[in-house]
């Protein structure tokens, strides 16, 4: 089987030779045309306004092969040598590959260089190390990747590899080793050049031990000598979280040669296959830079472990078969529940159903049956708060997705909510605070000055009381449909039932959800700006109460009734994008820093923020949903190097962009209908998977004409600012007329659905 592989690789990367013809030597096309990765700017919003900057990741789509320039930010001066592999999405990162020409006084494990000329695309890397002299080229594949690398100046050339933390060693030919990622998890390495070396050595700070092949421990470093005649090398390594040999089989499986023309050729088309899956017509050249490299993000996770119909899951600590279905993990669920994954149900929903199979995996291995919540390499490491994998299982499930058991599905939801606590970043049993919530319906906030004594609540986390109760609420929503879908009535009925849970942390005279103490007394005195401490974890979670005031994505109709009834809804929508910070911002980011990306106290920066654009729609004024979607994205999102505001999670903020640029938006994962917003585009075409395709087609859209004036679906008018997944999923035409006014009347008049009323 493998042999096979082989031959189909090698085939494949001739037949490339010959079509590089067409190609700049960067990889892109002479044409004109452009094709969608073209649009890619990886550098979009690599300086960040407060937190983690994207970064600019070179790979193939949700491949285990992802690198990025080692250096601490886009204004880094130095690379930390050269990439090998990230290991965990913007978390951590796995060897280390450094040339050198010069004295062998200069050798030492990770040379830091100075560099210039870099350019980055999706599938190719190429920069100048200019105080070394040495031009530098890269391109991966799945679980594999080439360098190419020049030395232009004068002395011996040499090669550096390091394991930070593992073992290297070398026949004469290749290095291979490990390096561990955390206690249990190693990732493998198997590299050759295509030139022999004339001597190996182990090296350290100032020193070289020639004749030494192995070495291990922390800067465990081996360098290969090549002399004074090498001044172009070639070097292609495998990776693995198997072992050294399967990181050998997966650099024979994908990378026959040494050529980085032919491997970028490669990941450029498995890139134009997976971008090219929505095609965008109209806008600027701009917009449609910010679509494509938003939609580029949402493929840097999850990642497939798969490899030759095995993988190692850090679960369990163990290898498994797979099947014959890839198994992915490092997923952030809390973050791309919301947007990431309904939007690959759209546009791949084969990997959807694979990704939610290796959930259900994850939660066997780990012997719990706990669905995860944050699944990384090295396991799940249960961060944020919620456990909104339960709300990607219903959301394919309604939208038809089919290839996983609903029953254990359900079942590993169900404890995951039930058998775990709540508190959020633990991984304990469920506790003290857990049977409050089910004999109360909230979480209890500790009252000022109140010491905790939960043992399991994070000095750091908090127990984000607020916050918790407003996500385990829709959380049991999600658990309600699927026990519906199962037939089992009862359970469904208890949690519709448990889902008005937010009710409890409600507060009638201020409108706000607000924290209350174990008596059940609201805690008191209130600032919903500013009260709750570093992140507002005493109370909310990141962001402050104006932001979790609309955190009820099941149920925005009972939300409008609480607040007041549509006018008062939607006035207070308004107030919430015109409250002043009320200090300085330095102040206000000093205690909040992840609340970034301020209109008012809306914070564009942050997940649970996402959705609220778009409830106007539910209130009868779509739209104000339309005019401040069009301004958040012309405020927040550019092609430029602060061109995205906050820490986008790869994927979780950008599938935002996607949405909104295409024109709608999964405000509710689990109901399978979506809200009508502002379309960017004049034209978008969404595949669909099995000759399907969606179309939404905004006549005269543009930076004006931003306001819909009338709509119509599959050739039926349509005057509701949303539709079913169903209208669209064989296939449709959502056609809507743009204008630079507001029809205040279109849509105004039936609202996006939310949940059923409670049972008694």
């Amino acid at each position: 089987m493998n042999v096979n592989k082989n031959v189909k690789t090698g085939i494949a990367l001739l037949a490339s030779v010959f079509l590089l013809a067409s190609c700049t030597p960067g990889g892109e096309m002479s044409s004109p045309q452009k094709s969608p990765v073209d649009y890619v700017n990886p550098y979009m919003g690599n300086i960040s306004h407060l937190l983690v900057p994207t970064y600019p990741t070179v790979h193939l789509p949700n491949s285990m092969l992802r690198v990025y320039p080692e250096r601490a930010d886009f204004t880094g001066d130095m690379l930390s040598g050269l990439p090998v592999i990230v290991t965990s999405h913007r978390g951590s990162s796995a060897f280390n590959l450094s040339p050198y020409q010069g004295e062998e006084s200069g050798l030492k494990p990770v040379i830091n260089y100075s560099y210039d000329q870099e350019k980055i695309y999706p599938y190719r890397y190429q920069v100048y190390l200019d105080d070394n002299n040495i031009d530098v080229d890269f391109a991966p594949s799945h679980q594999s990747a080439v360098y190419g690398i020049t030395f232009e100046g004068e002395g011996p050339a040499y090669l550096i590899f390091n394991s930070r933390n593992g073992q290297l060693k070398s026949d004469g030919k290749s290095v291979s080793g490990y390096q561990f990622v955390d206690r249990k998890t190693k990732v493998y390495l198997y590299a050759e050049t295509d030139k022999t070396p004339q001597q190996c050595g182990v090296v350290s700070v100032g020193t070289v031990k020639y004749g030494e092949t192995s070495v291990e421990g922390k800067d465990a470093a081996l360098v290969l000598s090549y002399g004074n005649d090498v001044k172009k090398l070639g070097v292609r390594y495998g990776i693995s979280f198997i072992s050294e040999e399967q990181a050998k089989k997966n650099l024979e499986r994908e990378i026959a040669a040494y050529d980085v023309d032919v491997v970028a050729k490669i990941a450029r088309n498995d890139w134009n296959d997976a971008l090219g899956k929505i095609q965008a017509q109209g806008g600027t050249e701009d917009d449609k830079v910010v679509f494509y490299t938003s939609l580029y993000r949402c493929y840097e996770r999850p990642v497939n472990l798969s490899e030759d119909g095995r993988y190692y899951s850090a679960f369990d600590g163990k290898i498994h078969e797979d099947g014959g279905r890839p198994f992915y993990t490092d997923d952030w669920i809390w973050d791309t529940y919301r947007a990431t994954h309904p939007l690959r149900i759209l546009i791949d929903n084969e990997r959807e159903s694979d990704m939610i199979n290796s959930f259900l995996l994850m939660a066997e291995q780990m012997g719990t049956n706990w669905m995860p919540t944050f699944p990384e390499v090295t396991g799940d490491s249960r961060r944020m708060n919620s456990n909104h994998a339960v709300a990607t299982v219903i959301d394919a499930w309604k939208k038809g997705v089919r290839g996983f058991d609903l029953e254990k599905a359900y079942i590993a939801s169900k404890k995951g909510i039930e058998e775990k606590t709540l508190i959020p970043w633990s991984a304990a049993p469920a506790g003290w605070l857990d049977d409050f919530y089910k004999e109360h319906g909230y979480i209890p906030a500790l009252k000022p000055g109140e010491k905790e004594t939960v043992a399991n609540v994070s000095i750091w986390e908090k127990r984000q009381p607020v916050a918790v109760t407003l996500g385990t609420a829709y959380d049991q929503w999600c658990l309600s449909q699927i026990a519906a879908e199962l037939g089992k009535t009862d359970e469904a009925k208890h949690y519709l039932r448990e889902s008005y849970n937010y009710r409890n942390v409600f507060n009638p005279e201020t409108r706000f959800f607000h924290p209350k103490d174990k008596d059940g007394k609201f805690i008191e005195p209130m600032d919903y700006r500013y009260d709750g401490g570093l992140g507002a974890r005493d109370y909310y979670d990141e962001n402050n109460g104006y932001v979790y005031r609309w955190d009820v994505q099941h149920n925005i109709g009972d939300l409008i009734s609480m607040i007041g009834g549509d006018k008062v809804f939607t006035s207070a929508l308004d107030s919430m994008f015109n409250e002043p910070l009320g200090m300085s911002k330095w102040s206000f980011y000093s205690f909040l820093p992840d609340h970034t990306g301020n209109v008012g106290m809306f914070s564009m920066a942050n997940e649970p923020s996402l959705h609220i654009p778009y409830l106007y729609n539910y209130a009868g004024q779509p739209w104000k949903t339309q005019k401040r979607i069009r301004t958040l994205l012309n405020q927040w999102f550019r092609n430029d190097v602060m061109g995205v505001p906050g820490d986008e999670d790869g994927g979780g903020m950008s599938a935002f962009v996607v949405f909104s640029q295409m024109g709608f938006y999964p405000v509710t994962p689990g109901s399978p209908t979506y809200n009508i917003g502002s379309p960017v585009f004049t034209d978008v075409k969404v595949d669909l998977g099995n000759g399907n395709t969606f179309e939404v087609k905004a006549n005269n859209a543009s930076p004006e004409n931003k306001y819909v004036q009338s709509a119509r679906l599959n050739g039926e008018v349509l005057n509701q600012p949303w539709f079913n997944h169903s209208d669209i999923a064989q296939g449709g035409l959502l056609e809507l007329e743009m204008g630079p006014k507001a029809n205040k009347e279109w849509g105004t008049k039936t609202p996006p659905p939310s949940a059923a009323p409670m049972p008694q």
